[in-house]
């Protein structure tokens, strides 16, 4: 591991950790989103909503939450591939936060389907890329953690 301060490595573990529980949120979030349907009442806009930028309805606001919370975990999740490469050296973490930073694109991507062309397919493949980026970025945080033990 590259030469850094207790301080340094104690701030990152702590966004390594919230980011894992933020992932985490974010899919019971989308699976609530999903579920009441609340993607549809964007009418297949994206990424606006009603027509505009804020919420007119209960079920544009959960869409908007769901839109919001995960633009602040995809902003974790680019700290968390910064400094799992420039805090270590080990190549499984640098795997895994590099695997969640490549699936993030097709995450939005899929996300706008969910959207646009709300089919089963569509919401599938969105709930199993969120599988993908929450295995990999849980698995950099144990790794993390596992390192920062030794």
């Amino acid at each position: 591991m590259p030469v850094t301060s207790l301080y340094e490595r104690l701030r990152f573990r702590h966004l390594a950790a919230a980011t894992s529980i933020g992932t985490f949120a974010l899919i019971l979030l989308g699976v609530y989103t999903g579920a009441t349907g609340s993607g549809l009442a964007c009418s297949a806009q994206w990424p606006l909503c009603d027509d505009g930028l804020f919420p007119q309805s209960l079920p544009s606001l959960i869409e908007w939450l769901h839109r919001f919370v995960a633009m602040i975990i995809g902003f974790m999740m680019l700290g968390l591939a910064y400094g799992g490469w420039r805090y270590y050296d080990q190549r499984r973490i640098r795997w895994a936060v590099t695997i969640a930073i490549v699936a993030l694109p097709i995450q939005v991507l899929l996300g706008r389907e969910t959207v646009v062309s709300y089919t089963p397919e569509v919401q599938t493949l969105h709930h199993g890329a969120a599988l993908v980026i929450f295995s990999a970025v849980l698995a950099a945080t144990l790794w993390i953690y596992e390192a920062d033990r030794r």
